[in-house]
């Protein structure tokens, strides 16, 4: 997070679009550091608040010199008050933050797999992708067409894109699992990027390893202060050498290797992580 900086930044636009809200964030200093898969913490609640966390977001674009933009769904006391703001608005921010997705060094297949407005970095990553040679396909999914994010932009920005709804309100019905096998196939794509529920990623990250496929996801973890402080983001991660440790979705993550992450064991210590207490130990 060398390059995060805090800022007081003016809303200059915010707007619905379909279930979500599309947030514009005058943001010249900032905008030039950051690369998919980069969040920006927000300040909720104005001065005085008594809401004192702030909100991760993923960065839905950037515009050098200029803006970060921003895709959320207004589902608690904090996202609800960001929708209630205006242009104009002065909001404090602190971006860019995380370690972003890894791009290839050379042209490969790449999947790119979203879960509602966990579709928000992808047509970053897309575009960085095309740039460096690779062929790129999309699946979006989503419980209902009116959760589906950014289909008709994820067209023009990668070669292709399949859509999953649970209840068959567009495209395919099913989840995006059902068409990750044949979208790996079809490219011979060696790397599968994944954004959404933490559910999907772990079937996203068990399917990719299936089919011989490296796997990054980003997380969704709750990340209150965005700098590695709180330590309420922790999950458990197993390292280069074998070892699990508890680690910060915030600093280290929020990509991760889709199979170093232990699934199953999110939101727990497990008994054998690095560090943990041993039971009946002196």
């Amino acid at each position: 997070m060398t390059n995060a900086q805090q800022v007081t930044s003016e809303i200059l636009s915010i707007e619905p679009v379909g279930s979500y809200y599309h947030v514009v964030f005058s943001a010249p200093s900032i905008a030039e550091f950051v690369e998919p898969g980069h969040f920006v913490a927000v300040a909720v609640g104005g001065v005085g608040s008594a809401m004192l966390l702030r909100r991760a977001f993923s960065i839905h674009r950037a515009t050098p010199g200029h803006s970060i933009e921003v895709i959320f769904a207004a589902h608690g006391q904090g996202t609800e008050w960001l929708s209630t703001t205006r242009r104009g608005d002065l909001i404090d921010i602190v971006a860019p933050l995380g370690t972003p997705f890894a791009l290839p060094n050379q042209p490969i297949g790449a999947v790119l797999v979203a879960g509602g407005y966990g579709a928000a970095p992808m047509g970053m990553l897309a575009q960085a992708l095309r740039e460096r040679g690779c062929e790129v396909e999309v699946i979006l999914g989503a419980a209902t067409e009116t959760k589906l994010f950014g289909v008709l932009d994820l067209a023009r920005d990668a070669d292709s894109v399949t859509v999953t709804t649970d209840d068959g309100s567009s495209g395919l019905r099913g989840r995006v699992t059902d068409a990750l096998p044949n979208a790996i196939e079809r490219i011979n794509a060696k790397v599968v990027y994944a954004c959404g529920p933490m559910a999907m990623l772990k079937a996203v990250a068990r399917v990719a390893s299936e089919h011989g496929a490296f796997s990054q996801c980003a997380v969704e973890e709750s990340m209150a202060c965005g700098i590695g402080v709180c330590m309420t983001c922790v999950l458990p991660v197993i390292g280069d050498d074998g070892v699990t440790r508890m680690v910060r979705s915030c600093v280290e993550g929020p990509v991760f290797r889709g199979d170093r992450v232990r699934w199953d064991d999110v939101h727990t210590v497990p008994s054998d992580v690095f560090g943990a207490p041993v039971v009946g130990g002196h």
